[in-house]
């Protein structure tokens, strides 16, 4: 098995959490895993990258340009900002909430419809996921990491059980935090049904 997973998001999405829990899911089944992460200003909403590689004969934590076999945008932007290190066919799983930089504020360039677009034009597959109506049906917005990886399990992108990624995420978090995310996994487990259930 080998698997490049490059996820994408702004500072307090829980990008950096969620890829550390898919290394650490992978390294407890006794698979190799290495973590990067860029995090630009993230506290002020600045981009967040983390890349994730699993399995194989990895020589560098680094992913090359053209090679993550997925793409988690935790913010549309960001999703296509970092388009370049898809391979071709590659997946690409987007919440299609935008959190939108200062800059793109100022000049008026931010068009969630033509990115949500081209994403899909340019992937091989793409999830398009309302990250926030689930998050609400969660009970909170901070829980969008959580709902992302109940998604990847339901989807078998990652060579993970429901039990095995679920064990980790309650490891990771604080206590008081477990029934919130255990619930927001669950969510995005469930999420094709209760994405019928909410139209």
């Amino acid at each position: 098995m080998k698997i490049d997973c490059l996820l994408a998001g702004v500072g307090g999405q829980g990008t950096v959490l969620a890829s550390r829990i898919i290394a650490q899911t992978a390294i407890d089944l006794g698979y190799e895993a290495h973590t990067s992460e860029v995090i630009g200003m993230a506290q002020r909403g600045g981009s967040v990258t983390s890349q994730v590689r699993l399995g194989g004969n990895i020589v560098g934590p680094m992913i090359p340009m053209g090679h993550a076999d997925l793409l988690i945008g935790f913010e549309p932007a960001e999703a296509a900002r970092n388009f370049a290190y898809l391979k071709n066919g590659g997946t690409v799983i987007v919440n299609t909430n935008p959190l939108e930089p200062v800059t793109s504020l100022i000049n008026h360039d931010y068009n969630l419809n033509e990115i949500l677009a081209w994403l899909q034009k340019q992937a091989g597959r793409c999830i398009c996921i309302d990250g926030k109506a689930f998050c609400i049906k969660a009970g909170s917005g901070k829980v969008l990491n959580a709902l992302m990886l109940g998604i990847l399990v339901r989807e078998e992108i990652l060579p993970f059980t429901r039990e095995q990624i679920l064990a980790t995420i309650l490891v990771y978090v604080p206590k008081k935090y477990r029934m919130l995310n255990e619930k927001a996994f669950n969510i995005g487990y469930a999420y094709k049904d209760i994405d019928r259930e909410m139209l």
